[in-house]
């Protein structure tokens, strides 16, 4: 059985710094795209960050230059590196990937980990 495990949320004062991992495990071949979302009470889940296997990446407008997203493929994790957070950053944030096994392909999502930017 194919699981997305997340780790590494928690309480953070504004301007502070926190990283998030996302392990995938199972019977998985190899993963392509992995990606991080948010969601916030009463918002719609948005994309924050995205990469690609080859390590091509892009960010959300709001994120960039603060979040940086980075994976390795050998341990099937993706990671989040959060910095400069800001109180709007409080969210759900859940891991998602592309994960190919046996029987093909199929998308992944995390549990999600809450993340709370406040003083």
């Amino acid at each position: 059985q194919v699981r997305l495990v997340e780790s590494g949320g928690g309480l953070v004062q504004p301007g502070g710094s926190l990283m998030l991992s996302c392990a995938g495990s199972g019977n998985i071949d190899r993963i392509t795209d992995m990606a991080w979302y948010r969601q916030a009470p009463g918002r719609q889940r948005e994309l924050v960050s995205e990469i690609s296997r080859g390590g091509f990446s892009r960010y959300a407008d709001s994120v960039k230059g603060r979040f940086t997203i980075s994976r390795d493929n050998a341990k099937n994790t993706v990671y989040l590196q959060m910095t400069s957070l800001k109180p709007e950053d409080t969210a759900v944030y859940y891991c998602f990937a592309n994960i190919h096994q046996p029987t093909g392909p199929a998308e992944y999502w995390g549990q999600g980990t809450q993340v709370t930017v406040s003083s």
